[in-house]
């Protein structure tokens, strides 16, 4: 199997401007310095809090936001080096699903005009009446009836309107999708559909996804990789299995920590790890580690003095935070974590702060 998309050492950066001539004082760094690979026909999750960069990162993958450096290879071809009309058609085969629906459909538009324009845009073949039958065969696919064509966003449920919304990124056949937040704006009782139909048109449609969320119930269910993104870099990436099995990261050790258990046994003797302070300004991240301002094993040497860089752990590790479980044991990849003290940390030769353990 070979990666469909590739990043390398992707940055987003926005300037910081001030003063009476507004010269430039800094920049907020967004993404700081990304790799990641996504396997053809897989999914890979991108998860964090909320100001962690992950939203930047998507759309900087598609262009939609430009990066300030680094590579961005979809079979092969560097996006960022391709002219306007070279991306225009590069495009075709790159599409993204939004997190709020309605604000990303045009009110004015029926359904089907929505998802004639990027035929029409792209000059495909079949004239009126092939690309109403496209407009049919979509809405199918995706649990409309044909009716539908002729309604107006408002018309719509937000599930219904999320199933246009993929439909309309399905028009033109894309080999990547990127899903940000795609059921965060849904009910409850909604999101587990719009998962299961990203799953069945991955599926039939040999589709890649770059799904990016902030719920961990969402990553761990439909991720093939997961990746975790704190102040705009990535600090652990692995199976989705073994992440969840074993985090080694003390950010995701704390997220994994904080999510629910369906169990009430279980969650009364599992314990949480608590971060104290709030997360840094990205215009002003941390020396070294940007993760030791908050976390709970921090030493007084490297983490301060050295940016911790992703690098393979090998897969006897120990098992990650109490309570989450032993070790996957079926063969994954090793995973990649971004932290100096990974193994004395799962080993327990290091111990947490006091107080940043409670039950």
């Amino acid at each position: 199997m070979s990666a469909l998309l590739e990043v390398r050492g992707l940055q987003v950066h926005y300037p910081v401007r001030g003063g009476l001539l507004r010269r430039r004082g800094g920049a907020v760094r967004a993404v700081d310095g990304v790799d990641l690979d996504v396997e053809r026909g897989t999914t890979y999750g991108l998860v964090g809090e909320s100001g962690c960069g992950k939203s930047t990162l998507g759309r900087a993958v598609l262009r939609l936001t430009e990066p300030t450096a680094g590579e961005v290879r979809v079979g092969g071809r560097d996006l960022l080096q391709l002219r306007p009309e070279e991306l225009r058609r590069a495009r075709r085969g790159l599409q993204m699903v939004f997190q709020d629906p309605l604000a990303s459909l045009d009110p004015r538009q029926d359904v089907e005009s929505a998802l004639v324009e990027p035929l029409r845009v792209h000059g495909v073949e079949g004239g009126a009446a092939g690309h109403r039958r496209r407009v049919r065969e979509l809405l199918e696919r995706v649990g409309l009836p044909a009716s539908a064509a002729a309604k107006y966003p408002h018309e719509f449920s937000g599930g219904q309107r999320q199933r246009v919304g993929i439909a309309r990124a399905l028009v033109l056949d894309p080999e990547l999708l990127v899903a940000d937040e795609p059921v965060s704006a849904l009910d409850v009782s909604v999101q587990a559909q719009v998962l299961v139909l990203l799953e069945e048109l991955q599926r039939e449609l040999g589709l890649t996804y770059l799904v990016i969320a902030h719920d961990l119930a969402v990553v761990k269910h439909v991720s093939d990789v997961v990746g975790v993104m704190y102040l705009g870099a990535v600090v652990e990436e692995g199976p989705a299995a073994a992440v969840y099995a074993r985090p080694l990261h003390p950010y995701t050790r704390a997220l994994l920590s904080a999510a629910p258990v369906p169990d009430p046994e279980v969650e009364e003797r599992r314990e949480r790890i608590l971060l104290s302070g709030d997360l840094p300004s990205p215009a002003d991240p941390p020396s070294g580690c940007r993760f030791r301002t908050r976390c709970p094993w921090v030493q007084p040497t490297r983490c301060a003095d050295e940016r911790p860089l992703l690098r393979v752990l090998p897969a006897d590790v120990p098992a990650g935070a109490p309570g989450a479980g032993p070790a996957a044991g079926d063969g994954s990849p090793a995973q990649r974590v971004a932290c100096h003290w990974a193994e004395d940390i799962a080993a327990g030769r290091l111990e947490p702060a006091a107080g940043a353990v409670a039950r």
